[in-house]
């Protein structure tokens, strides 16, 4: 296939890059105007790609583009079998900020596709867990859509967008939960935390969570551009194992070789840090690691999903276990200087 990847320069982009190259698929990575060029080898820090190799890998062409602007998307998605739409807004202080590009954005690409990809065979879309919304027991696809902040609410209209189109494109969803491995920037924050010593916790019930290795979405993503039983429909992709955030650092611990304490925050203590954080980062002009979003992810009663039917109608199934997944992370946040 000939497959688009916007987002391309991203942690699940990249991932997703290097397994299609592994497979022999001709890329066309999609990032934005200015940014800089990614690192899309063969090949993450420290960890070989799936049946890949430098010099066997199919090569990939590098397109600029930005979802927020018709005028660039005609080139990238022209003579594409197969269109990944993995470029989104994960950080920002507004809500409009978040619709403008995750839902709109979506809503653009999917009118260039229309316009300029006659032949394509499925548009995948990369949602999100956050769509759904929180849930202690798990998520099934077919509950309605219930997101409790901004960022969920902009992945929420993005599917609906996308489905919306179900009559005129062959369109899918991927609804991973949250994604541990290599590269991953968003657990970075946990990580920096933890080897300092200290493990942070929410007083009250254990709040259960989901997860998946990047790998395994990468390939995830795959079976939903491949398989005909993924048109029209929703799927979550996460490993059967759940875990707890505090559980999930007590592996990062684990992996690092530290010895922490746990710290347990009040959830005013934690919503306000939060909003007080995005104040700071409009004043600033950066996006903080920590913000609003992420305070009210954590305080939900619990991120966890069913994995039932990718599992019966794909054939899905997340290989890698959390404790393997962080210390492949941790190995590679060493190797890069970001620990």
């Amino acid at each position: 296939m000939r497959a688009l990847v916007t987002g391309a320069g991203g942690f699940l982009g990249s991932w997703l890059v290097r397994r299609l190259r592994a497979e022999g698929h001709a890329v066309r990575a999609m990032v934005r105007p200015g940014a800089a060029e990614p690192g899309l080898g063969a090949e993450a820090p420290g960890v070989a790609a799936a049946g890949a190799s430098s010099s066997g890998a199919a090569s990939v062409d590098v397109v600029r583009g930005d979802v927020t602007n018709p005028d660039s998307l005609p080139a990238a998605v022209a003579g594409c079998d197969v269109v990944f739409h993995l470029a989104g807004l994960r950080r920002a202080t507004r809500r409009q900020e978040f619709l403008r590009v995750n839902a709109e954005g979506t809503r653009t690409l999917l009118e260039a596709c229309l316009t300029h990809a006659p032949g394509l065979s499925r548009f995948v879309l990369a949602g999100s867990l956050a769509a759904a919304g929180p849930s202690a027991t798990g998520r099934r696809e077919e509950e309605p859509l219930a997101p409790v902040e901004w960022y969920g609410e902009s992945k929420a209209e993005a599917e609906r967008i996308t489905l919306g189109y179900a009559a005129r494109l062959p369109v899918t969803v991927a609804r991973p939960p949250r994604i541990t491995g290599p590269g991953d920037r968003d657990n970075l924050f946990f990580f920096r935390i933890v080897a300092r010593g200290v493990i942070v916790g929410v007083t009250g019930a254990p709040r259960p969570l989901s997860f998946v290795d990047v790998e395994d979405c990468a390939r995830g993503f795959l079976l939903l551009a491949q398989r005909p039983e993924a048109v029209g429909q929703a799927f979550f992709l996460a490993h059967r194992e759940r875990t707890t955030l505090e559980g999930l650092q007590e592996e990062v611990a684990h992996a690092l070789g530290v010895r922490t304490r746990t710290v347990r925050v009040p959830p005013w203590l934690l919503r306000g840090a939060g909003s007080a954080a995005d104040v700071a980062s409009r004043a600033l002009g950066r996006r903080l690691p920590f913000n609003r979003k992420l305070s009210e992810q954590v305080l939900a009663p619990g991120w966890t999903c069913d994995t039932e039917k990718a599992s019966r109608r794909l054939g899905f199934q997340a290989r890698t276990s959390l404790a393997e997944s962080i210390e492949r992370s941790a190995r590679s946040y060493r190797e890069q200087g970001w620990l």
